[in-house]
């Protein structure tokens, strides 16, 4: 029994010591803070976006590879298991089961299956599995199994007397152990006995699978067993006892039909399809616990631990092995060489090795402490330069030839010299006899000389990162500068490089790539090696080149790339494998890259060491975007989920938005970096950024396209994630409001035109009654001059008039007294003849016509008077006017009685009578009266 035992340990021991040398996938470790829940952590399943759920203690997680969110459990207990099926989220925890479904703002929202079908639940009762199989949910406490149809939402309930172990889906067929029964698998919604052998009856079944037509059995403390025909036997394995005495609790079979394998204590136990053992990871070796609660490979073959403490995701087909035990050697990797089927380690601890095969850590080389900055071999000998001088490394040990200043790069000048650049300057090491001895300093030049390359026999280059690039040239025995110059075409710069490569000798710092060229004598830039340099990138100028490799290799930030000659053409071609920046790196200015055997490399970096096998590097696969989650918000005011789906048009106020998106990618290698573009508000995308969240403040009304694209590594994904919304105009530039500030603007214009018209309006009008005045003022004058004219005129035709009344009335008055004196004789005489001819004169006397000539120079005279006359007295004659018109010109009765053929005496009654139908008064003289009307 004790030899039993010790063979048991010594294989384990063996065993262990394999797991402390191996190179492992790498692991991406999240703990509760970083994923804002508790330690342990149940379940865990992936949905069709590629998002992973995880059942932890406080709730379900969700990770979609930028961001962690949680859901509590709804009843604040410890969540246990999960399943996500299409676009649902299935969930176990105590005294509930139920799924999870997005809201319209894409967040989860729960429904408890438990509630809505009434089902009445043991006491304590936990759901510690969920399988879909066939149109049913499956969820398995330790007393029972509940079946849940998805489509008619029926429950059928299978009772157990004992506890139920096991909950495995193989072909479609489910099986599970009832502890102390057996095997059992379910059968038209029924348990249905498989075996009752007493190894399953008593053995604890962590899983069941398929292998070789046989079902597969992993028991908890035993390792694997097949059952087939009824019958148990032990799966003989490479390591058949690996497993026994470690506590399984959990496993899941991979795409390629290995096994990982979680343990109570001892991490994640990797075997290959045929059981042999692959690897082990611990927390010693990465893990951030050794107790693996569940096991689950996604999509891209990635496998996600749920530990007592923290999540962890290993990349397990990644091209890249990671080695950073801290317990084979410490510090930061300077330099690394293959020599003798060995590798070489130099670190700021000193030197390190191991065979490149060798199944065990790596060994510290005695007397090798403090600082190595390089590894050379020159003619099968290993050279370390070293801060404590020069050694050459024999047999595992290292001996000092040159225990003076610090030791940067060697270089072989010739068959039997060697040149080294040291702190203070270059030395000299000559070989007398197979030993390399010290021979003497180069005088004639001091400078810290870290890189040095040999131009031609006598020229050395030297390379200064703060002063610049020094040509020498040396006298032919290598002991005096006899030419030193500083190259100008060059600048100088941190981190920048100098090295020998084929036949080139090439320069690098951020600028680019520099060859030299011998007929000219200076550096010139090279486009097509500069292209290994990306300035926004850029770590260091650092260039290696190995012996073994023809490749150039140059390391920035996110990339490692490296240039290889062309195959037909001249023409060199670049490769690019992207690395994430948060994988440690060498320090800046020391990388240092090696080839171990075929196309897989050692890459030296502060931790450890990364092995990569160019023959996995593969193009990433083809990716999608998604955008999760639309905040709306205004200053200053908590923000807003808006709708994912339905919600496409936005107040005005919510024109401040928050958009969150994300790339399903957990490989630690890749990073992830977004670019966005908003359709309406930029131009052009957005510069690369690892954030997975765009803000846009007071975007203006108007409709916008959201365009989401993302790089993993180099490559962009062939699709774009977009989200079109519209931002609604504000009320004060409604159409209402617009029409109404069209109305107003038209009538603003119109008072304006109104103004401006009745301005210009008035105006003129005064400009007009000005120019009226001055026209008045002018025809004024000119009226005046008319007027005084026209006065003039008419005082000359009044005149005239009188002159012809005058005239017209003495000669009626002579003519009349010439006839009343014919008359008069005539009557005296009493001739018969002159009755005839007194009847003549009395008729000429009485003739009308000499009134009516009188009248109209009368009028013509006086304008108006006998109107006036008649007017004032209605009831005078015409006789009675005759006499007004006559004593109007002031005649006398004596002058007036010939005009009216009567005596004077007639005429002092006429006007006796006028006066008294005038109603004068008896003192009024009439002919006073007559003047002033």
């Amino acid at each position: 029994m004790n030899k039993i035992r010790f063979l048991i340990i010594s294989i384990v021991f063996i065993i262990h010591g394999v797991v402390l040398s191996q190179e492992l996938p790498p692991i991406n470790v999240f703990y509760a803070e970083d994923y804002g829940a508790e330690n342990q952590n149940w379940g865990i399943s992936q949905c069709d976006n590629g998002s992973i759920y995880i059942a932890n203690n406080k709730g379900l997680l969700e990770y979609n590879g930028a961001t962690w969110k949680l859901y509590k459990t709804p009843n604040e207990t410890i969540m246990r298991s999960v399943k996500a099926y299409k676009n649902k989220v299935y969930t176990g925890f105590y005294m509930g089961f139920g799924f999870w479904k997005r809201n319209e703002f894409g967040v989860f929202e729960y429904n408890s299956i438990v509630k809505n079908q009434n089902i009445q639940m043991l006491e304590d009762e936990q759901i510690w599995g969920i399988i879909e199989v066939d149109g049913w949910m499956l969820f398995k406490s330790l007393e029972r199994i509940y079946l849940y149809n998805l489509e008619t939402k029926s429950i059928k309930i299978i009772n157990s007397e004992n506890k139920i172990n096991g909950f495995s889906k193989v072909d479609d067929v489910i099986y599970f152990q009832e502890d102390k029964k057996g095997l059992f698998n379910i059968e038209n919604g029924l348990p249905k006995l498989v075996s009752d052998d007493e190894f399953i009856k008593n053995n604890f079944i962590v899983d069941v699978f398929k292998k070789n037509s046989k079902l597969l059995i992993l028991t908890q403390q035993k390792g694997f067993y097949f059952f087939n025909n009824g019958k148990i036997e032990k799966w003989k394995t490479p390591i058949d006892d690996l497993l026994i005495g470690k506590s399984v609790y959990s496993v899941t079979q991979l795409h390629d039909k290995s096994f990982a394998i979680g343990t109570i204590s001892d991490g994640l136990i990797y075997l290959n399809n045929d059981g042999s053992f692959k690897y082990q990871i611990n927390q010693i070796s990465g893990l951030s616990d050794n107790t693996v609660l569940s096991v689950f490979e996604d999509k891209e073959k990635n496998i996600w631990l749920g530990l007592d403490n923290g999540i962890n995701c290993i990349n397990n087909t990644s091209p890249f092995k990671m080695y950073n035990k801290k317990s084979d050697f410490l510090g930061t990797i300077y330099a690394s060489i293959v020599y003798k089927n060995s590798i070489y380690l130099g670190t700021n601890q000193g030197l390190f090795f191991k065979e490149i095969n060798a199944d065990k850590p790596f060994e510290f080389i005695q007397n090798t402490q403090g600082q190595v900055w390089s590894l050379t071999e020159i003619d099968s000998t290993l050279f370390c330069g070293h801060d404590s001088g020069t050694f050459i490394i024999e047999n595992e040990k290292a001996k000092n030839i040159f225990n003076k200043q610090g030791t940067w790069k060697i270089i072989k000048a010739d068959k039997n010299t060697i040149i080294q650049g040291c702190y203070d300057g270059l030395y000299v090491l000559k070989k007398d006899n197979a030993t390399w001895k010290l021979s003497n300093k180069i005088k004639g030049f001091k400078n810290s000389s870290k890189y040095v390359v040999q131009a031609d026999e006598n020229r050395i280059f030297v390379n200064h990162e703060y002063k610049g690039v020094y040509k020498l040239t040396l006298d032919k025995d290598f002991k005096e500068v006899v030419n030193l110059e500083i190259e100008k075409t060059l600048s100088k710069g941190i981190h920048s490089s100098l090295i020998k490569y084929l036949d080139k000798i090439l320069y690098s710092n951020k600028n680019g790539i520099y060859t030299y060229e011998y007929k000219a004598d200076s550096f010139k830039r090279d486009s097509i090696y500069s292209k290994l340099i990306s300035e926004e990138s850029y770590l260091s100028g650092e260039m290696v080149h190995n012996a073994s490799s023809n490749k150039l290799w140059y390391f920035s930030k996110d990339h490692i790339q490296y240039l290889t000659p062309g195959k037909i053409s001249n023409k060199p071609e670049i490769n690019s494998i992207s690395i994430s920046e948060t994988i440690a790196k060498a320090v800046p200015g020391y990388e240092n890259i090696i080839q171990i055997n075929n196309e897989i490399y050692l890459i030296g970096t502060s931790v450890g060491y990364i092995l990569v096998d160019l023959k996995m590097i593969k193009e990433t696969a083809d990716f999608k975007v998604y955008i999760h989650k639309i905040n709306g918000f205004v200053t200053n005011e908590p923000r807003q989920s808006l709708n994912l789906f339905k919600q496409k048009v936005f107040d005005y106020k919510n024109n401040n938005l928050e958009f969150f998106y994300h790339v399903p990618n957990f490989n630690k290698i890749l990073t992830t970096k977004y670019q966005y573009k908003l359709d309406g508000f930029n131009k052009d995308w957005s510069k690369p950024s690892k954030s997975n969240y765009a803000i846009f403040e007071n975007i203006s009304y108007g409709s916008y396209t959201l365009r989401v694209r993302a790089y993993i590594g180099d490559k962009l994904s062939s699709s774009e994630a977009t989200f079109s919304f519209k931002i609604d105009r504000p009320w004060y530039i409604s159409n209402t409001f617009i029409t109404l500030y069209v109305l107003l603007s038209l009538f603003a214009l119109y008072l304006v035109h109104a103004a401006s018209k009745r301005y210009y309006r008035k105006q003129r009008k005064e400009l007009l009654v000005k120019a009226q005045k001055e026209l008045e003022l002018k025809e004024l004058e000119s009226s005046q001059v008319i007027i005084k004219l026209n006065n003039e005129k008419l005082r000359n035709d009044i005149e005239s008039k009188n002159r012809e009344l005058a005239t017209s009335t003495m000669s009626i008055i002579k003519k009349n007294d010439f006839l009343n004196t014919i008359k008069s004789e005539l009557v005296t005489g009493g001739n018969a003849s002159v009755g005839k001819v007194v009847k003549i004169i009395d008729n000429n006397l009485n003739n009308t016509d000499d009134w009516d000539m009188f009248q109209e120079a009368f009028n013509n005279a006086d304008k108006n008077f006998l109107k006036k006359v008649k007017k004032k007295h209605a009831d005078l004659t015409p006789n009675d006017l005759r006499l007004c018109a006559y004593l109007r010109l002031n005649l006398s009765s004596k002058e007036i009685a010939p005009l009216l053929n009567i005596s004077p005496r007639s005429v002092e009654v006429k006007r006796y009578r006028l006066r008294k139908k005038m109603n004068l008064p008896h003192d009024s003289n009439l002919t006073n009266y007559i003047l002033e009307i």
